[in-house]
């Protein structure tokens, strides 16, 4: 299904053949647990390569106009097109917010998918806190539509769907991970590191709603990190979208072992709106729950045991 959309995946076994790269720069704020041996920080200078984002900003504003105009060629009758059942929530990566993943959002749309934001402004607060609050709103989304939810994460909302999948299986029956460090967290551009420590500063001077040390470094960091390592339920797809060009985060921590891997060639932050990656996404959900796992069928006929007054 994936030939013609993403790059094969190859060489997915240098996860744990790799040397031992890790960074182990001094670091007062993130926690060593968060960067395991095997992986890196990318270096300073890679994050050139997210000079691509005007490329693929063009691409997606080139293939835009191409759709519009053969959506005008083409008589009303048939311009209608099917919907898909299942909604699809949008969570955006760190210290972004609903509006990075509007392109995606967009063209998903034009293809069928019933797409719904998660309602974060900025994805700067408690890991723990935004998984509860995300969980609130699938949950919402999923009683309206009475039908799982799947979930497409970028960077940080990738390792946010892992753990919610984990966790509320009975909510969720795919997942799609774009440039997502699952495998190590802390493996991220210097860039990225000064801004946590940034957050984690400013919470510890009372401003509200930022990461805490905990958050990046103590028992709520671990939690976090933990359950988005739990065994995948067999019946949620998982695909993992990463990029060997990606400047900000080490790709080979985006391949989880219990994911579909799908490699493109694309910037970390253009991965939201490159053409080409959301042919990838498209091709991923229309998956079914239990892709991937032979011999499987679904085994949940029911979305939610909820009261049927309640609604969203």
């Amino acid at each position: 299904m994936y030939a013609d959309r993403g790059l094969p995946a190859r060489n997915v076994e240098d996860v744990s053949e790799s040397p031992a790269t890790s960074s182990r720069e001094d670091n007062p704020t993130l926690g060593d647990f968060l960067l395991p041996d095997g992986f890196r920080r990318p270096r300073a200078v890679e994050a050139l390569r997210e000079s691509s984002l005007v490329l693929e900003a063009g691409r997606y504003a080139l293939t835009s106009v191409d759709e519009r105009r053969r959506r005008w060629v083409t008589p009303y009758a048939a311009r209608g097109v099917p919907r898909t059942e299942e909604p699809v929530i949008l969570v955006p990566g760190f210290m972004a917010g609903d509006a990075t993943l509007r392109a995606m959002s967009r063209s998903l749309r034009r293809r069928g998918f019933r797409t719904y934001r998660a309602h974060i402004r900025a994805n700067v607060g408690c890991t723990r806190a935004a998984a509860d609050e995300l969980e609130s709103r699938i949950e919402s989304i999923a009683i309206k539509r009475g039908s799982r939810v799947r979930i497409v994460g970028h960077s940080l909302g990738g390792m946010l769907a892992r753990g919610l999948a984990v966790r509320r299986p009975d909510l969720i029956s795919g997942i799609v991970t774009m440039g997502s460090p699952m495998l190590a967290p802390g493996a991220h551009h210097v860039l990225l590191t000064t801004s946590v420590d940034v957050l984690v500063r400013l919470s510890r001077a009372g401003v509200p709603g930022l990461m805490a040390a905990d958050c990046v470094a103590g028992d709520c960091a671990r939690q976090s990190f933990h359950e988005s390592r739990e065994p995948m339920p067999a019946d949620v797809s998982f695909t993992a979208v990463y990029s060997r060009r990606d400047g900000i985060v080490d790709w080979r921590a985006c391949i989880d072992p219990a994911a579909h891997p799908v490699e493109v060639a694309a910037s970390h932050i253009g991965m939201a709106l490159d053409p080409r990656v959301i042919d990838v996404v498209t091709d991923a959900l229309h998956l079914p729950a239990y892709a991937g796992r032979p011999g499987l069928r679904p085994v949940r006929d029911s979305v939610l045991e909820v009261d049927s007054g309640e609604s969203a």
